[in-house]
Protein backbone atom coordinates (compact mmCIF):
# COMPACT_ATOMS: atom_id res chain seq x y z
CA UNK A 1 0.00 0.00 0.00
CA UNK A 2 1.61 3.52 -1.16
CA UNK A 3 0.76 6.37 0.93
CA UNK A 4 -0.28 9.05 -1.16
CA UNK A 5 2.16 11.91 -1.89
CA UNK A 6 2.90 15.04 0.97
CA UNK A 7 1.20 17.43 -1.55
CA UNK A 8 -1.08 15.81 -3.00
CA UNK A 9 -2.79 19.29 -5.44
CA UNK A 10 -1.62 20.66 -8.13
CA UNK A 11 -0.64 24.40 -8.27
CA UNK A 12 -2.82 26.38 -10.64
CA UNK A 13 -2.05 27.10 -14.10
CA UNK A 14 -2.65 30.26 -15.57
CA UNK A 15 -5.93 29.65 -17.56
CA UNK A 16 -7.30 28.11 -14.77
CA UNK A 17 -6.57 30.85 -12.34
CA UNK A 18 -8.37 33.31 -15.02
CA UNK A 19 -10.88 31.57 -15.39
CA UNK A 20 -11.64 31.22 -11.93
CA UNK A 21 -10.80 34.97 -11.55
CA UNK A 22 -13.46 35.47 -14.22
CA UNK A 23 -16.04 33.20 -12.24
CA UNK A 24 -15.50 35.64 -9.07
CA UNK A 25 -15.48 38.99 -10.70
CA UNK A 26 -19.37 37.87 -12.45
CA UNK A 27 -20.64 36.39 -8.88
CA UNK A 28 -19.63 39.65 -7.28
CA UNK A 29 -21.00 41.54 -10.34
CA UNK A 30 -24.50 39.80 -10.42
CA UNK A 31 -24.96 40.18 -6.60
CA UNK A 32 -24.21 43.75 -6.54
CA UNK A 33 -26.50 44.20 -9.20
CA UNK A 34 -29.53 42.09 -7.54
CA UNK A 35 -30.29 45.27 -5.16
CA UNK A 36 -29.80 47.32 -7.79
CA UNK A 37 -32.18 46.05 -10.34
CA UNK A 38 -35.04 45.95 -7.75
CA UNK A 39 -34.75 48.97 -6.67
CA UNK A 40 -33.86 50.84 -10.36
CA UNK A 41 -34.79 48.11 -13.02
CA UNK A 42 -38.68 49.76 -13.14
CA UNK A 43 -40.08 45.90 -13.80
CA UNK A 44 -40.76 45.17 -10.11
CA UNK A 45 -44.82 45.13 -9.67
CA UNK A 46 -45.56 46.59 -6.82
CA UNK A 47 -48.21 44.57 -4.93
CA UNK A 48 -49.94 44.16 -1.71
CA UNK A 49 -51.16 40.55 -0.28
CA UNK A 50 -54.48 40.10 1.88
CA UNK A 51 -55.99 36.83 3.40
CA UNK A 52 -59.13 35.99 1.67
CA UNK A 53 -61.93 33.18 1.81
CA UNK A 54 -62.86 31.93 -1.62
CA UNK A 55 -66.78 32.48 -1.19
CA UNK A 56 -65.56 36.51 0.18
CA UNK A 57 -63.48 37.03 -3.31
CA UNK A 58 -66.17 35.26 -5.09
CA UNK A 59 -68.78 37.64 -4.05
CA UNK A 60 -66.03 40.89 -4.59
CA UNK A 61 -65.95 39.39 -8.30
CA UNK A 62 -69.31 38.99 -9.00
CA UNK A 63 -70.59 42.57 -7.42
CA UNK A 64 -67.40 43.56 -9.13
CA UNK A 65 -69.34 42.49 -12.92
CA UNK A 66 -72.52 43.30 -11.85
CA UNK A 67 -71.23 46.80 -11.39
CA UNK A 68 -69.37 47.38 -14.65
CA UNK A 69 -70.33 45.14 -16.92
CA UNK A 70 -70.45 46.37 -20.59
CA UNK A 71 -70.86 43.38 -23.09
CA UNK A 72 -69.93 39.67 -23.33
CA UNK A 73 -67.87 37.17 -25.33
CA UNK A 74 -68.21 33.65 -25.58
CA UNK A 75 -70.59 33.59 -22.18
CA UNK A 76 -67.99 35.31 -20.10
CA UNK A 77 -68.59 39.19 -18.94
CA UNK A 78 -66.43 41.77 -20.50
CA UNK A 79 -66.24 44.67 -17.57
CA UNK A 80 -65.10 48.28 -18.36
CA UNK A 81 -64.34 50.08 -14.67
CA UNK A 82 -63.72 53.39 -14.06
CA UNK A 83 -60.08 54.68 -13.80
CA UNK A 84 -58.69 54.59 -10.92
CA UNK A 85 -61.08 51.58 -9.45
CA UNK A 86 -60.14 48.54 -8.33
CA UNK A 87 -60.66 45.39 -10.67
CA UNK A 88 -61.10 42.12 -10.03
CA UNK A 89 -59.93 38.79 -11.66
CA UNK A 90 -60.49 35.33 -10.61
CA UNK A 91 -59.00 31.85 -11.52
CA UNK A 92 -60.67 29.17 -11.55
CA UNK A 93 -59.93 25.74 -13.09
CA UNK A 94 -58.91 26.64 -16.38
CA UNK A 95 -60.64 29.97 -16.75
CA UNK A 96 -59.90 33.72 -15.98
CA UNK A 97 -63.09 35.79 -15.23
CA UNK A 98 -63.98 38.28 -16.25
CA UNK A 99 -62.68 39.79 -19.64
CA UNK A 100 -61.21 43.61 -18.26
CA UNK A 101 -61.45 46.65 -20.95
CA UNK A 102 -59.45 49.56 -19.34
CA UNK A 103 -58.14 52.60 -20.48
CA UNK A 104 -54.42 53.56 -21.52
CA UNK A 105 -52.36 55.46 -19.10
CA UNK A 106 -55.02 54.63 -16.43
CA UNK A 107 -53.92 53.59 -13.01
CA UNK A 108 -56.01 50.81 -11.71
CA UNK A 109 -55.49 48.22 -8.53
CA UNK A 110 -56.11 44.65 -10.23
CA UNK A 111 -56.79 41.83 -7.67
CA UNK A 112 -56.04 38.27 -8.47
CA UNK A 113 -56.97 34.96 -6.37
CA UNK A 114 -57.47 31.60 -7.16
CA UNK A 115 -61.26 29.39 -6.64
CA UNK A 116 -58.97 26.17 -6.14
CA UNK A 117 -55.72 25.48 -7.63
CA UNK A 118 -52.55 27.48 -7.85
CA UNK A 119 -52.41 29.57 -10.90
CA UNK A 120 -49.76 31.42 -12.56
CA UNK A 121 -50.98 34.92 -14.50
CA UNK A 122 -49.41 35.68 -17.02
CA UNK A 123 -49.57 38.72 -19.79
CA UNK A 124 -48.62 38.43 -23.21
CA UNK A 125 -47.03 39.48 -24.64
CA UNK A 126 -46.30 42.35 -21.71
CA UNK A 127 -44.90 39.17 -19.98
CA UNK A 128 -46.20 40.25 -16.45
CA UNK A 129 -46.16 37.25 -14.57
CA UNK A 130 -47.23 36.63 -10.96
CA UNK A 131 -48.45 34.53 -8.48
CA UNK A 132 -52.07 33.70 -8.18
CA UNK A 133 -52.85 31.10 -4.86
CA UNK A 134 -56.55 30.22 -3.34
CA UNK A 135 -56.80 31.81 0.26
CA UNK A 136 -54.50 35.15 -1.39
CA UNK A 137 -56.11 38.46 -2.62
CA UNK A 138 -52.87 39.38 -5.15
CA UNK A 139 -53.00 43.48 -5.63
CA UNK A 140 -50.81 44.95 -7.94
CA UNK A 141 -50.78 48.65 -9.04
CA UNK A 142 -50.73 48.60 -13.08
CA UNK A 143 -50.79 51.15 -15.87
CA UNK A 144 -51.61 49.93 -19.35
CA UNK A 145 -49.32 51.92 -21.35
CA UNK A 146 -50.08 50.18 -24.71
CA UNK A 147 -53.64 49.51 -26.25
CA UNK A 148 -54.73 46.42 -27.83
CA UNK A 149 -55.83 42.92 -26.29
CA UNK A 150 -53.65 40.79 -24.53
CA UNK A 151 -54.24 37.69 -23.71
CA UNK A 152 -53.65 36.16 -20.44
CA UNK A 153 -52.47 32.60 -19.78
CA UNK A 154 -51.84 30.54 -16.65
CA UNK A 155 -48.15 29.51 -16.50
CA UNK A 156 -48.38 27.01 -13.75
CA UNK A 157 -50.11 23.75 -14.52
CA UNK A 158 -52.81 22.97 -13.38
CA UNK A 159 -54.08 19.83 -14.56
CA UNK A 160 -55.38 18.51 -17.92
CA UNK A 161 -57.22 21.41 -18.96
CA UNK A 162 -54.37 23.94 -18.08
CA UNK A 163 -54.05 24.53 -21.98
CA UNK A 164 -56.97 26.27 -21.88
CA UNK A 165 -56.96 28.42 -19.61
CA UNK A 166 -56.46 32.02 -21.43
CA UNK A 167 -58.22 35.19 -20.58
CA UNK A 168 -58.22 38.18 -22.00
CA UNK A 169 -57.35 42.41 -21.22
CA UNK A 170 -58.49 45.08 -23.59
CA UNK A 171 -56.45 48.14 -23.19
CA UNK A 172 -58.44 51.24 -25.55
Amino acid sequence: MLAPERIWWKPMGRLEKTWLTVALVWCVFLTIMMPLWYLYGKQNVPAETYRVTKEAYSAKVNEFVTQFQVGEENGIPVVAPPAGSDIYLRASTWQWYPILQLEKGEIYRLHLSSMDLQHGFSLQPVNINLQVLPGYDYVATIVPTTTGEFTVVCNEYCYLGHHTMVGKVIVK
